[in-house]
C-alpha cells in the first residue's frame, strides 16, 4: 500500500520528562492502537513507569494498545554510546542513525511490519536537552 492511500497517525511521544498520566492520555488522544519502542535501553530503573516489562502490561490495560519492542530501529550501540557521552554532537548521530536506517529501508520495513495500525506512537528518549532517534524516524516514516 503507498504512503499517500493510507491514513496513518505516526507520532513520536518521549518516555523520559513525562508523568505516567500524561503519557498515557497522550496514547489515549491519538488512539493508539501500537506503542512501538525503539529504545535501546528500556530494562533499567532509570526508566521508570516506562521500562519494557511495565509498558507490556500497562500499555494494554490502560491504554488499549499493543507494545512492540523493535530493535531494527534502533540506533547501533556505539553511535548511542558516543551521543550520549558527548563524544559526538546530533549532527554525526543523526548522519550515522539516518544511514543504518537507510541500509534497511526503515520506512518499507515499518509499512510492511505496521502499516496495518491506524494510530502508532513511537517511543523515544529525547528530552529537553536531548534529540532522540524516534524524531528522525517518525521524518522518515511520514516523508
Amino acid at each position: 500500500m503507498e504512503k499517500k492511500d493510507r491514513m496513518q497517525d505516526v507520532y513520536v511521544l518521549s518516555a523520559y520528562e513525562t508523568s505516567a498520566e500524561r503519557f498515557f492520555e497522550t496514547l489515549l488522544e491519538h488512539g493508539t492502537e501500537l506503542l512501538l519502542d525503539v529504545r535501546r535501553k528500556n530494562t533499567n530503573q532509570l526508566c521508570g513507569f516506562t521500562r519494557q516489562r511495565d509498558l507490556e502490561y500497562l500499555t494494554g490495560k490502560i491504554a488499549g494498545a499493543k507494545y512492540v519492542h523493535d530493535l531494527r530501529f534502533a540506533p547501533e550501540p556505539y553511535l548511542l554510546e558516543d551521543y550520549l557521552k558527548h563524544r559526538s554532537g546530533w549532527d554525526k548521530f543523526r548522519a550515522g542513525y539516518c544511514a543504518q536506517m537507510g541500509k534497511i529501508d526503515a520506512a518499507g520495513l515499518f509499512g510492511q511490519e505496521y502499516g496495518a495500525y491506524r494510530s502508532v506512537c513511537i517511543l523515544g528518549a529525547g528530552t529537553v536537552k536531548r534529540m532522540s532517534h524516534s524524531e528522525i524516524l517518525v521524518k522518515m516514516i511520514n516523508g
